[in-house]
């Protein structure tokens, strides 16, 4: 006959900051992902895209605007350009809209990236928590 002893703890804090540490580096290789989908779909060109195409930029401005941020707290990624970088033109090409007293038709570029990665998304969570 063979005697086993065994003894658990509850360690909930621990599993739980795991958790939340696997969903921070997740999200931020998702968030990524998305980002350089939408970078790589906006080409260098003097002219502009055709409507219901991603924009076109002359010098890389929108390009480059394109950031993420992760709030490790909520959980949340934003992605998109910085407004600070190209004020409220992101907004006008991805919805279509007014800047600086011209009408821009809808070239949307953020949500064409999301759906292109959103296959891809799971498993970046898969094995996440170790």
């Amino acid at each position: 006959m063979i005697a086993v002893k065994v003894t658990t703890k509850k360690s909930f804090d621990k599993v739980k900051s795991k958790a939340q540490q696997g969903n921070f580096k997740s999200l931020g290789h998702a968030a990524a992902s998305i980002r350089l989908v939408a970078r790589r779909s906006i080409k260098r060109r003097q002219t502009a895209s055709m409507p219901g195409t991603p924009p076109n930029t002359r010098k890389g401005q929108l390009k480059r605007a394109i950031v993420y941020a992760i709030d490790k707290q909520r959980g949340i990624a934003t992605i998109g350009p910085d407004i600070s970088v190209v004020g409220t033109a992101g907004k006008a090409h991805e919805f279509g809209g007014r800047f600086r007293k011209e009408r821009y038709p809808k070239r949307p570029f953020m949500g064409p990236a999301l759906d292109k990665v959103k296959d891809r998304l799971p498993p970046m969570w898969a094995n996440s928590v170790r």
